[in-house]
């Protein structure tokens, strides 16, 4: 068995294009992930993260503390910590923190687009535009 591929969240850049601070732990880019890629999120007291949808992927979302409202195609689901959310295919998702503290939640989409700028569709404007999309790269 070789090494484990080990990252540490602090070491990863933020992403924050579409809200809140997003880090991609393990990915094709930075571990060689053939399946999918997955991170931690972090948002502010009211804090969200755009609305958008993944053409391809499902997305597994786990709260280990704070309340959130994922909007879910329009229908709002209450979150709190302990709770997992499976977003489907091709829905549209829009998360806000819902409390008065920071949120944290962990997340896995899979599978992989085909190519990486086909994993994410905007429907509402991203709140940092200047950032970077995220890029996690492609299966190898």
């Amino acid at each position: 068995m070789s090494a484990p591929l080990r990252v540490n969240a602090d070491e990863v850049v933020p992403n924050r294009r579409r809200g809140g601070d997003i880090r991609v732990t393990l990915s094709p880019r930075n571990v060689g992930a053939s399946s999918g890629f997955g991170g931690v999120l972090r948002l502010a007291a009211g804090e969200f993260v755009t609305e958008h949808y993944h053409p391809y992927s499902e997305e597994f979302l786990h709260v280990v503390s704070g309340e959130l409202v994922m909007t879910l195609d329009g229908e709002p689901v209450r979150l709190v910590a302990g709770d997992s959310l499976l977003v489907p295919t091709g829905v549209r998702h829009r998360l806000s923190n819902a409390g008065g503290q920071e949120a944290h939640v962990v997340f896995h989409l899979s599978p992989l687009a085909p190519r990486p700028e086909l994993g994410h569709v905007d429907t509402e404007q991203v709140s940092e535009p200047s950032q970077p999309a995220l890029d996690v790269g492609h299966a190898r």
